[in-house]
């Protein structure tokens, strides 16, 4: 009551009305279910509900995974890209990776991977620093579409990590309803916001988008370059459904 009596006061002297003191709280009246608790884990995860895709022992849970080299907890690409074997839909991806210490070649040709989402849509791998190349060629690119907002490549031979959200565009009888979206953090620092993908990624023609299912594999491209690569884990995103009030 005392604390009424005081902001009834403190309206009187600001030559507020009671309706500005006594505001009734919005509630939207939607009925969420409650968050799962997930345990995050160490810097850098992963967290308790991701699937953990490479661990620094081996890379079972990767098509061709056998051909690679795997060397101190890390893998270094050899022969071929590898492949999930299971397939993702809307998806948080982190991982690891280093261009080689010791310079060899330039521009496309020095330190050349790539991240494909649904094995289509690639995230740039590459060695971009003091490194001159097309700009949505560069490491932090999707490629052939999106440059970098900003440059955030360390030194050759150091770790650096992608932590990419990705929604998957969906089609509904052969044609595109909704486009794709790729959000890129490269070292901590946003290079992609919400980029809106325009289709598939290509060397040699536009992008363009050719209807696909609802989910499809992570591919971690082969360019001939030693590229290493470590602490990869997936999330997939299922965002919350509320009972709206009738």
């Amino acid at each position: 009551m005392r604390r009424c009596v005081m902001a009834l006061g403190l309206a009187v002297l600001s030559g507020l009305s009671l309706a500005a003191v006594f505001v009734e709280e919005y509630k939207s009246g939607i009925v969420w279910p409650e968050p799962a608790v997930v345990d995050p884990g160490p810097a850098g995860g992963p967290p308790s509900d991701a699937t953990v895709l490479f661990n620094g022992k081996d890379l079972s849970q990767w098509q061709n995974g056998d051909k690679w080299e795997i060397k101190d907890g890390v893998a270094i690409p050899r022969e071929t890209g590898i492949q999930t074997k299971e397939e993702f839909g809307d998806c948080q991806i982190h991982l690891e990776w280093a261009t080689p210490a010791v310079v060899s070649g330039n521009g496309q040709g020095r330190g050349n991977s790539g991240v494909y989402l649904m094995g289509r849509y690639e995230v740039q791998v590459l060695d971009s620093y003091e490194n001159p190349t097309y700009f949505d060629g560069q490491a932090g690119s999707l490629y052939k579409q999106s440059p970098p907002m900003v440059n955030v490549c360390r030194k050759p031979g150091e770790w650096q990590t992608y932590d990419i959200l990705f929604t998957a565009p969906r089609f509904a009888e052969g044609k595109l309803v909704t486009p794709g979206y790729v959000t890129v953090l490269q070292n901590g620092v946003c290079v992609q916001n919400h980029y809106e993908l325009k289709g598939g990624t290509f060397y040699d023609r536009p992008p363009a988008y050719e209807p696909h299912g609802e989910k499809g594999p992570i591919h971690l491209q082969f360019h001939g370059n030693p590229v290493q690569f470590r602490n990869i884990w997936i999330r997939e995103l299922k965002p919350l459904v509320g009972k709206k009030p009738e």
